[in-house]
């Protein structure tokens, strides 16, 4: 059933059980997070797809050629199929053991990388340095608003801080 605002939708579709196992208010958590990645003024709908490992290891190669599992994965909608503003894929082993790295809670790393996803799905990217810092100011605006520290104030690895997609 969707979840969010009037004007947003955000359909949740939870496909490996240990997700909800790990976070029991996980559509919360997630509702959350999207609403106030897509702020006051845009509306639409956003479906998240959390899963294994497996299934988006598969995902990523048919639709973007790389091998293995990666944490969030954007899909945004075709213009023409607005007010769908596109798909997200978590992996879910992936997103633990990034979490634990990063000494992060689950709860915080998944609104981190949900918001990462919605901000890919309305515009915004890091192709560049330019581009990366104003979509990190915005994630971290976002997760300010929700209580949730700086996601990438985490010293010890850099590289496994950035969300890929």
């Amino acid at each position: 059933m969707p979840r969010g605002p009037a004007g947003v939708e955000i359909e949740i579709e939870i496909e490996d059980a240990a997700w909800t196992e790990r976070l029991p208010d996980l559509e919360v958590l997630v509702v959350a997070v999207a609403t106030a990645a897509l702020g006051p003024t845009r509306s639409g709908t956003v479906t998240v797809l959390l899963t294994d490992n497996s299934a988006v290891a598969d995902l990523n190669a048919r639709f973007r050629g790389r091998e293995g599992p990666t944490n969030v994965l954007s899909f945004p909608a075709a213009a023409s199929a607005r007010p769908h503003l596109g798909d997200l894929a978590l992996a879910l082993g992936v997103c633990e053991g990034e979490a634990r790295a990063q000494g992060k809670s689950l709860a915080h790393h998944l609104q981190h990388l949900v918001a990462h996803g919605v901000l890919h799905l309305v515009g915004f990217d890091h192709t560049s340095d330019e581009e990366a810092e104003v979509m990190e100011a915005r994630e971290r605006e976002i997760l300010a608003g929700l209580g949730i520290a700086d996601p990438y104030a985490v010293p010890d690895d850099p590289a496994a801080v950035h969300p890929e997609h």
